[in-house]
């Protein structure tokens, strides 16, 4: 804990998957929320089949999901969204004539039944 996915469209050519997740580790650790760096794991995921929306238009996707266990507050929620966000609105490619869309989710993962043990 915490798990962090990001999924984007293959069309967003030039996404620097090394470096958002360079900075979105650092900027999530850095949150107090966060005890121990090393509990961060996080992966770009591409995606070749995707759809967005139903018009025949340019359109590419960035969505960013932050699992961390049950128990934060909304303000501690938010805190890592903007966080998110703040990255990869900076990093994400925006070519030319594309509709490029952004989100970010947290979610809450079950305490109870949750396993994570360092072997």
């Amino acid at each position: 804990m915490p798990h962090l996915t990001v999924e984007y469209s293959r069309n967003l050519a030039g996404f620097p998957e090394a470096q958002v997740l360079t900075e979105l580790n650092q900027t999530i650790t850095a949150s107090p929320e966060i005890a121990d760096e090393a509990d961060l794991k996080s992966r770009c995921v591409v995606l070749d089949s995707y759809a967005v929306g139903t018009a025949p238009a340019q359109r590419a996707f960035v969505h960013a999901q932050l699992r961390l266990l049950a128990g934060r507050t909304p303000e501690a929620k938010q805190d890592f969204s903007e966080r998110i966000a703040v990255v990869l609105r900076r990093l994400t490619p925006r070519p030319t004539g594309m509709l490029v869309q952004l989100s970010v989710e947290i979610v809450d993962m079950d305490r109870p039944s949750y396993i994570k043990e360092r072997l």
